[in-house]
């Protein structure tokens, strides 16, 4: 199963090399830019209730809301929005929400075997993150184009 991911694209600057920026702005916005969607994201996981099948993850501990980081590229030109792993998680505990986990599922060599046990256990949740960039799409894009345009002076 191919992995949903957001992308936004601007047309505007095609013509310029990255030569062309300071890089400093554009890093800047990038932090900002993260900043927005991995607080939408954290909001999106932070509702006290229970989640069921197609919702978003419920939260208990905060765990999987505090673990949502973002990290900016070398180059500047990309921002990586994502859960990561931490101390507290035993497993890497938003795989199970995006796959699910079946009830008495025994692993075998392919993931064929998992799919014929029972009911699911853990049944796979809504994707978060793409809703998380989805909803702030707008407010991304205000601040990436002002921080080209300033990159350019």
């Amino acid at each position: 199963m191919a992995r949903p991911a957001a992308y936004l694209h601007f047309g505007e600057f095609d013509s310029y090399g990255k030569l062309d920026f300071d890089k400093k702005e554009i890093r800047k916005a990038m932090r900002r830019a993260g900043v927005v969607v991995r607080a939408e994201g954290r909001k999106l996981v932070s509702k006290r209730t229970v989640s069921e099948k197609g919702q978003y993850p419920g939260m208990r501990k905060g765990r999987l809301r505090r673990s949502l980081t973002y990290r900016v590229s070398r180059s500047g030109f990309l921002v990586k929005i994502e859960p990561q792993k931490t101390a507290d998680m035993k497993a890497f505990y938003p795989a199970f929400l995006w796959y699910g986990v079946r009830r008495g599922a025994k692993r075998g060599k392919s993931h064929r075997k998992q799919e014929a046990t029972g009911a699911w256990r853990i049944a796979p949740r809504e994707n978060y993150m793409v809703d998380a960039l989805n909803n702030r799409t707008n407010e991304v894009r205000l601040i990436l184009k002002r921080a080209f345009a300033e990159a350019l002076r």
